[in-house]
């Protein structure tokens, strides 16, 4: 990951997405575990609209195949399972 703190990641995101013409009005630091002691706070996506969800379900159709998305996001949870192995933070 290219970002060194979860706002970087949420920027990261917000651009992304941007670029495919989809914007989550609620994408945002989770100001719990923003606020805690914890090395990574979660990112919280928050509510859209039916025309929004469609339209993301679209473009990650059209990203990747299936199979290939699944794989990357099997990898994405190993590594973050990793991450938190070496930082001692719970799942």
């Amino acid at each position: 990951m290219d970002a060194t703190s979860t706002e970087e990641v949420v920027a990261q995101l917000r651009a992304a997405l941007e670029g495919v013409g989809i914007v989550l009005p609620s994408l945002r630091v989770d100001p719990v575990t923003g606020a805690s002691e914890e090395p990574f706070a979660l990112v919280a996506l928050g509510r859209c609209n039916v025309r929004t969800a469609v339209r993301l379900a679209d473009v990650l159709r059209a990203c990747a195949p299936e199979e290939a998305l699944r794989a990357r996001v099997r990898e994405a949870n190993r590594e973050s399972e990793r991450a938190r192995s070496r930082t001692g933070t719970p799942g």
